[in-house]
């Protein structure tokens, strides 16, 4: 028997704490990427979302803007710029950027800050739908990031359920 069929749950070591019951992705195998979203004219522009994002993490104070520099970095697009300065936080930074560049495209995504292994994405086109959704939420575990994968704060479902018409997303790297 294959070990992807096995029921038998994987042994867990005596000082990993179980997290509450998530049943993971409604996926049995690779089912490809969220679908683009439309551009509407009514809907802000990448610029206007970054902007707004960057205006709230001003506002709110969350992360050390003392400490923030800004940087101005020579690439055609603003998901290439992490590759660019070689930014490090832990993350797969070549599938990272592809990610980025692919929600870029799709969903009018913007970086807008990275500050020690945080990054911080402004989305001028979410996702709606469930289906969509989960997709993205699928994409969003292939980040890597430790705020989805070894931390998640909710379970999958929830998480998809939280992306719909969000206009921001955050990640983090241990």
């Amino acid at each position: 028997m294959p070990f992807w069929t096995d029921p038998t749950p994987a042994p867990v070591p005596e000082e990993i704490e179980p997290w509450p019951h998530d049943p993971g992705p409604p996926f049995e195998q690779w089912p490809g990427l969220a679908p683009e979203m439309p551009r509407t004219s009514d809907g802000p522009t990448p610029q206007e979302a970054a902007s707004s994002l960057l205006a709230g993490l001003i506002e709110t104070g969350r992360f050390g803007l003392d400490e923030c520099r800004l940087v101005l970095v020579p690439a055609h697009r603003g998901s290439d710029a992490l590759a660019l300065i070689g930014w490090s936080a832990e993350a797969p930074l070549s599938l990272l950027c592809a990610l980025l560049r692919s929600w870029e495209d799709r969903f009018g995504a913007q970086v807008v800050a990275a500050f020690g292994s945080e990054l911080h994405v402004s989305v001028a086109r979410p996702p709606v739908g469930a289906e969509s959704v989960n997709l993205l939420a699928l994409e969003h575990v292939l980040s890597t990031a430790d705020n989805i994968v070894d931390d998640p704060p909710m379970p999958f479902p929830e998480y998809a359920r939280d992306l719909v018409g969000r206009t921001s997303w955050s990640f983090w790297w241990d």
